[in-house]
């Protein structure tokens, strides 16, 4: 039995040695186009790697996926955040959880990562080529598949899997649909929001841990932390947000108004109801030097100085206009955004594979026997904080449990 599987990614490799150790007599290959393999391990999480997410409820832990949910639902109750940590730890991988759910090693380092899979791969006598680019695959009549390796040189194998990403990468797409699967348009996922026109811009770096972020004249929000950076904003909140809103917002254009409440914990008129009563509460104070509700002192001058409150003015002398203008920045901060950016070690596809065309089971093609997908070539993906490679984990477990089973 030979297996061939197209990428060295998180979900190959897991794939490749799940299969080496449930089919141990099986030859398997792992095929990367690029020098080196693991490369998203290895940049994930700022060169941490952010392996998983606490885990929690099925019912809980499901709903952090945009796409893919239903289909993820039946496969994490087979290979879940629990049996990763356990996976990982049993290979010498110890992992830690910070208080915002996300898991890494307790290393601080994907090295620990990269190194166990690349170890445990060479104990299971898994051959690793990389610099090797897949131009196309062929189906033979008999059962298995020719592999066309360049000008020069194939392979035969007897079952394949796809393991290649979210990203047209290897003309993936373009293969399947040749043999009759259907493709669900890639579009990034994860990405921050671009907004030149910002007067906040000048604060880059600067952060606030609670807010609400929503796409106007959409149904999606999302509270959370929130960075601003040198072309826009970032953090948590527009991460997740950017997941749920990518179809959308694609077929915008990137184009939109993007709105920001950095007081959630307080409706409009709790707000304003505080803000006059700092009259009587500190009425000597001046209002721009004292932040009010957490807000980084910085940040708290920027809102006074666009609602044109004098940098001296006391909270005494501050006019009904003046602090309703001040609520309204406080709770309704309105942005044009005129394109995205995407980094390395956060980019997401959102699309791939269409889900009815693969078996929730095996994760085997429907329309080509002996060929399986795993990972983000599917049209799977999560939010930020460690689903995505949960989604690889798990995907790359089933189809590596079934790659070298008798077919029907």
């Amino acid at each position: 039995m030979h297996i061939s599987i197209i990428g060295g990614g998180a979900s190959g490799f897991m794939a490749a040695i799940t299969a080496a150790e449930t089919f141990p007599a099986a030859k398997i290959v792992i095929l990367e186009k690029n020098r080196t393999v693991l490369n998203k391990v290895r940049i994930s999480g700022g060169g941490r790697c952010n392996v998983t997410h606490s885990p929690s409820e099925l019912r809980f832990f499901i709903k952090n996926y945009p796409r893919g949910e239903k289909l993820l639902r039946k496969l994490l109750t087979k290979f879940d955040a629990n049996a990763t940590v356990a996976w990982f730890e049993k290979r010498g991988v110890k992992l830690k959880t910070e208080a915002d759910g996300r898991m890494f090693p307790i290393s601080d380092s994907s090295h620990s990562v990269i190194e166990c899979l690349l170890r445990t791969a060479k104990l299971l006598n898994i051959e690793i080529r990389t610099s090797t680019s897949v131009e196309s695959f062929v189906p033979m009549e008999n059962g298995g598949f020719t592999l066309q390796l360049g000008e020069n040189e194939s392979l035969l194998t007897d079952r394949l899997l796809i393991a290649t990403g979210g990203y047209p990468r290897l003309g993936s797409f373009d293969w399947l649909e040749e043999h009759r699967h259907e493709i669900v348009s890639p579009v990034p996922s994860l990405f921050t929001f671009n907004t030149p026109e910002n007067y906040l811009l000048p604060l880059a770096g600067v952060s606030v841990q609670d807010t609400v972020v929503k796409i106007m004249g959409t149904k999606h929000e999302w509270r959370g932390p929130l960075l601003i950076t040198h072309w826009g904003l970032s953090g948590p909140a527009v991460l997740k947000l950017s997941a749920w809103g990518a179809r959308e917002l694609a077929a915008n254009d990137y184009q939109f108004i993007c709105k920001v409440n950095w007081t959630p914990e307080l409706n409009e008129q709790q707000l304003r109801e505080f803000l006059t009563g700092e009259r009587i509460k500190t009425p000597k104070q001046q209002i721009a030097s004292n932040a009010r509700f957490g807000l980084p002192l910085r940040l708290w001058k920027a809102f006074t100085e666009t609602v044109e409150i004098p940098e001296n003015l006391k909270w005494v002398d501050a006019s009904n206009k003046s602090l309703n203008r001040l609520a309204e920045v406080l709770t309704n901060s309105q942005f044009t955004v005129s394109g995205k950016t995407t980094f390395k070690e956060e980019f997401v596809t959102c699309g791939g594979i269409a889900l009815p065309d693969i078996d929730p089971e095996t994760l085997q093609s429907r329309s080509v026997p002996g060929l399986y997908f795993a990972g983000e070539v599917m049209d799977i993906d999560g939010i930020t904080g460690g689903f995505n490679f949960q989604n690889a984990w798990t995907t790359g477990y089933i189809a590596g449990k079934n790659l070298g089973a008798t077919q029907p």
